[in-house]
C-alpha cells in the first residue's frame, strides 16, 4: 500500500504553506538537559577557555579546550565579537573583548570596591604590614575579588578571579564557617570570629582571615592578611587576628552603609549572597 498521502491531504498541505498562510513559529532553542541553551553554555566555554595572564589563543587551541570543533567556535567567536566580549588580531587568533572587561568591572562595583573594599585593604596592610584581600564565594569555590600588596620584598602572591577551593586556607573555611558548615572545627571558627592556618592549601603561607557582613548579616565574603610562614608564625598570626576582626567590623558596617563602629564583633552563621 502506497504512503503518499491523500489529494484531499496534499491540497490542505498546499493551503496551509501558500501564501496566505500564518508563519510557522520558529523552532525552539535548542535546550540542555540540565534546563540550560546549549549555545550559550558553549559561548560561555569559549570565554572562560581564556587562562589567567594570556592575551590571545588560536582557533585551534580554544577548539581543543572547548571540545568543540573548530566551525562552532569560530561561529560562537564571531557571535561574541559582535557585542565586544572576543576581537580577532590581525594574525587570527582571538582575545577577549572590552566588553568581558565592563562585565567584571561591574561585578566588582557591586562590592563597591573602589569606595569601600580598596581603601579598607590599604588600611589594613598598612597597620599589619602584609598584603591583604577580599574573597568571595562563587559555588562551590572562592574567588580573590580584590587584593592590595604589602610592603615586604617576600611576600605571597594571590590571582584575582582564581577558583579555590574553601576547605583549605582561612579564607574559604571562615566562608565556610559562617554559611552555617556543620562540624566541630567550624563551630570553634564561628566562636571565634576568625581562623588562622599555615600551608594549608599553599606550603609556607600563613593566613588570617575573618567574616564581612552586609545587610541584614548577610555574609559578602572574607578579609585576609598573608604572607610567608617564617614572618608570620602562630603566636603572629593569633595577635593579628584582632587586627583583622576589627577590620572585617568596620568593612561589614561600611559595606551594609553604616559608618558607626559596633560595640562587638559580628559572629554569626549566616548564607552567602552576592
Amino acid at each position: 500500500m502506497s504512503n503518499l498521502p491523500r489529494p484531499s491531504a496534499r491540497r490542505a498541505a498546499s493551503r496551509a504553506s501558500g501564501p496566505g498562510a500564518p508563519a510557522a513559529p520558529p523552532p525552539a532553542p535548542e535546550a540542555e538537559p540540565s534546563g540550560g541553551v546549549i549555545a550559550v553554555t558553549r559561548a560561555l566555554q569559549v570565554l572562560e577557555a581564556f587562562a589567567l595572564g594570556e592575551s590571545s589563543l588560536s582557533l585551534a587551541e580554544l577548539s581543543r579546550r572547548c571540545a568543540l570543533h573548530k566551525t562552532t567556535v569560530l561561529r560562537l567567536a564571531r557571535t561574541l565579537a559582535q557585542s565586544g566580549f572576543m576581537v580577532q588580531r590581525e594574525d587570527g587568533d582571538w582575545r577577549l573583548g572590552p566588553a568581558a572587561g565592563w562585565l567584571g568591572a561591574r561585578y566588582q562595583a557591586g562590592f563597591d570596591v573602589q569606595n569601600v573594599l580598596e581603601p579598607a585593604l590599604r588600611e589594613l596592610t598598612l597597620a599589619t604590614g602584609e598584603s591583604a584581600a577580599f574573597y568571595v564565594r562563587e559555588g562551590d569555590v572562592r574567588t580573590c575579588l580584590v587584593r592590595v600588596e604589602g610592603p615586604q620584598a617576600l611576600r605571597h602572591h594571590a590571582r584575582m578571579g582564581e577558583g579555590l577551593p574553601l576547605d583549605k586556607g582561612s579564607p574559604g573555611r571562615v566562608i565556610l564557617a559562617f554559611s552555617g558548615e556543620p562540624g566541630k572545627a567550624y563551630e570553634e571558627i564561628r566562636k571565634k570570629g576568625y581562623h588562622w592556618s599555615i600551608g594549608e592549601r599553599e606550603q609556607g603561607v600563613a593566613t588570617v582571615s575573618a567574616p564581612v557582613f552586609g545587610m541584614h548579616w548577610r555574609l559578602m565574603g572574607s578579609v585576609c592578611i598573608s604572607g610567608p610562614a617564617s614572618r608570620l608564625p602562630a603566636e603572629k598570626l593569633e595577635t593579628l587576628a584582632q587586627t583583622v576582626m576589627a577590620a572585617a567590623t568596620q568593612l561589614s558596617y561600611a559595606l551594609a552603609g553604616n559608618s558607626a563602629a559596633p560595640a562587638q564583633n559580628p559572629v554569626r552563621a549566616t548564607r552567602w549572597h552576592p
